[in-house]
């Protein structure tokens, strides 16, 4: 008995023929690029099924580019993955965390913002990227922290960019992107650090 997988959003119609939309084409993109990533799709495949994704005109070309990695309901050997466009939470244009004299950890499935603005003094704060899931491209930090050691974990495929950072009596121990992962999200670190830490470190892709 042959079991028919749906992709959530790309689903088939009742009409063979019902175009995709540049929203569809999006979502296909990001999970193939979260793929890539993840190490379940090289290179080689990666730039067959993207091709294939950007020129695709229905739904129904669109769906065998994924159905082998999602999960299949009831089946635990796929890894669900989070579509783009269907987030686990409305992406907001800003996220603001406040804290003094405390912790910040934000970490598992959590939606990004276009813009986080960082305003914390005197505390640890964690902001793991590993499992959240992308509203965009890019996403700008912006950083008005005093005291503060800040860790930043990144998944293949992530880049950094803080030439906008000023920091003052700290210390920046950024990891370079050194693999062949193709680039899914550029963070762009600005604003100020004083008398703090920042850490960014990679998560390690498996093997």
């Amino acid at each position: 008995m042959t079991q028919e997988i749906r992709v959530q959003g790309l689903e088939k119609s009742s009409s063979p023929a019902l175009r995709a939309s540049d929203a569809d084409r999006d979502r296909v993109t990001e999970l193939l690029r979260i793929a890539v990533a993840d190490g379940r799709l090289d290179p080689v495949e990666f730039d067959e099924r993207l091709d294939a994704a950007l020129t695709a005109r229905t739904l129904d070309a669109l769906a065998p580019l994924v159905t082998d990695l999602v999960a299949v309901p009831g089946s635990a050997g796929a890894l669900t993955l989070p579509l783009a466009g269907t987030p686990a939470e409305p992406a907001a244009e800003l996220l603001t965390i406040k804290e003094r004299h405390g912790s910040v950890r934000r970490d598992g499935r959590w939606t990004l913002p276009h813009r986080l603005a960082l305003r914390t003094a005197w505390c640890d704060v964690l902001l793991d990227l590993t499992g959240a899931v992308r509203s965009s491209p890019e996403l700008v930090i912006e950083l008005r922290v005093s005291g503060c050691n800040v860790e930043l974990v990144l998944a293949p495929g992530m880049a950094v960019d803080a030439n906008g950072l000023s920091a003052r009596h700290s210390t920046l121990a950024i990891s370079r992107h050194t693999d062949d992962t193709p680039e899914a999200l550029r963070i762009r670190l600005t604003g100020r650090m004083r008398h703090g830490r920042l850490d960014v470190r990679r998560q390690t892709p498996p093997r």
